[in-house]
């Protein structure tokens, strides 16, 4: 070989082990991981007091007029009429203010979850935000597989993913459905997932008052009895069935986590046109209203429970009727209940990284940002389907959930603020570079280069002619790499053997008391 060609050949191993050590960096997340945010930006309020006391006002007169029905559930009807409420049958009318001053009296501002690795605790309620998966999808899609029902193995690998990505705080509930097990005994395969392959906070199971008790019965298995019942370890979401209904299931649930102390988001399901009026102002007195006859209920059973004021508010196409996501109404209805929220006192429960699109594309990108980002100038506490979320929450997807992480990164990024301190002034670095320069070369640049900007991994910002040569991958291509690499890379939290067993036996037990049946 000549020398030449000796050189020629040196330079090309060295280009190309540039690329690759490029590459491989680029699948690692080295982001620091932090709890939850801590939001250093202010809140948008799209609405001036005028226009919320009209909201509370008419949510009041829903409440008066209209009121709420709770369905198969007498010892809530005694609740209310002990309270003073008036029950008529199944339907309750509350007076003007009646469940605001209950709520108000006794409702946390901020709660505490935490988490058996108490590192990873988390803080809801003033200027905090934690970001949690997408929850509840019967299916699940990648590149590879296509779209297909979730399995306990899909479940397993979920957990795993998300306890990798860096900006999620918490593991989640119900990350996609194992259809291959019994409905009725599946939440307890999914708790133990979360407490054995995740060191993070997580959910409760939410429908029915069993699943509710096997909940509780497992976090004090793994946290103790007396500091379940004193502390809050466990979340669930109890959502309305709009219009104006909460049926047994989620009441039944609401009342068990209420009496043990642990964290209840009374969420208003609504698609304003379908299950509210098509318009915003209406959609949130109704969500007001619902929001405020649950959390009176949650405080008449334990007062001081921690619980949340949620709002899951979407709308649907009214030529088809189907659900959509990331339209400008959403978004109104979300910057609206998070200042409704506030005015109530207690934390805010939303959505986040919604989309109706059926594979990760610009579609589910463009709703999932527009819906993230309204969600965080909203001052939500909690974002629950952070990522992953696909046709309308029908499908959980792995790609998505790589692709959302990288949003959900960046709004960490943004809800930073901007750093004011001395080395962010760079006033030594415009002294150092002077007129007509540049700053690549400068000592200050050298010094942040690796930390200055935030950095996708999903993107790619290099030429035309470098992204040809590592492959011309698309966004979805690369997060099919970074999901893979997630699971290669999971490192199991260490669990205490004895806990371990201990739910075993107890999961084996329960699932012994009880026929499989495989509808609920």
């Amino acid at each position: 070989m000549t020398a030449k060609a000796a050189k020629t050949d040196s330079g090309s191993r060295h280009r190309s082990g540039g690329r690759k050590a490029r590459r491989e960096a680029s699948l690692r997340d080295d982001s620091p991981r932090i709890p939850y945010i801590q939001r250093k930006i202010g809140t948008f309020d799209i609405l001036n007091e005028e226009g919320l006391s009209l909201i509370e006002e008419n949510a009041d007169t829903i409440l008066k007029e209209t009121g709420m029905e709770f369905v198969d559930d007498p010892e809530i009807l005694e609740i209310f009429r002990d309270a003073g409420a008036d029950v008529q049958g199944t339907r309750v009318r509350f007076e003007p203010g009646m469940c605001r001053t209950i709520v108000k009296a006794t409702a946390p501002a901020e709660i505490t979850q935490h988490a058996r690795n108490p590192e990873n605790s988390v803080r809801l309620g003033g200027a905090n935000t934690v970001l949690a998966p997408g929850w509840g999808p019967p299916f699940v899609h990648d590149l590879d597989r296509g779209r297909r029902y979730g399995t306990l193995d899909d479940f397993h690998d979920l957990v795993k993913i998300h306890q990798t990505i860096p900006h999620l705080h918490h593991s989640g509930g119900i990350v996609c459905e194992p259809v291959d097990l019994p409905a009725n005994k599946r939440h307890l395969d999914m708790l133990y997932a979360h407490i054995k392959y995740s060191d993070r906070a997580f959910f409760g199971a939410l429908i029915g008052p069993e699943r509710a008790a096997d909940s509780i019965a497992m976090a004090k298995i793994l946290f103790g009895d007396e500091f379940v019942e004193n502390n809050c370890c466990l979340y669930t979401v109890s959502n309305t069935n709009a219009p104006l209904v909460l049926d047994s299931a989620m009441s039944g649930a609401l009342k068990t986590y209420a009496r043990h102390n642990q964290a209840v988001a009374v969420t208003p399901w609504t698609l304003a046109g379908a299950m509210s009026p098509c318009t915003v102002a209406g959609t949130l007195a109704q969500v007001l209203a619902e929001a405020l006859a649950g959390l009176a209920l949650v405080q008449l059973i334990r007062p001081g429970a921690p619980s949340l004021m949620g709002s899951f508010a979407s709308t649907i196409s009214m030529q088809s009727g189907a659900p959509t996501f990331g339209s400008p109404e959403g978004g109104k209805m979300v910057l609206a209940a998070g200042q409704l929220a506030r005015r109530l006192g207690v934390p805010f429960h939303t959505v986040g990284a919604l989309s109706a699109s059926k594979i990760p594309d610009a579609q589910a990108e463009q709703e999932a940002t527009y819906g993230l980002i309204m969600s965080i100038l909203a001052g939500a506490n909690f974002i629950n389907h952070a990522t992953g979320w696909l046709e309308g929450g029908l499908v959980l997807g792995y790609e998505k959930t790589m692709i959302d992480a990288d949003l959900c990164g960046n709004v960490i990024a943004f809800a930073e603020g901007i750093d004011l301190s001395d080395n962010a002034q760079a006033m030594d670095a415009i002294r150092e570079v002077g007129p007509a320069s540049h700053f690549l070369g400068a000592v200050h640049t050298q010094n942040n280069f690796e930390t200055a900007f935030y950095r996708p991994r999903t993107a790619d910002a290099n030429s035309f002619e470098q992204w040809e040569a590592d492959g011309k991958l698309d966004a979805a291509s690369r997060a099919n790499k970074l999901w893979k690499e997630a699971l290669a890379s999971y490192e199991q939290p260490p669990l205490d053997p004895a806990i371990e067993e201990e739910l075993q036996a107890y999961i084996t037990k329960r699932k012994e008391s009880m026929p499989d049946l495989f509808y609920t």
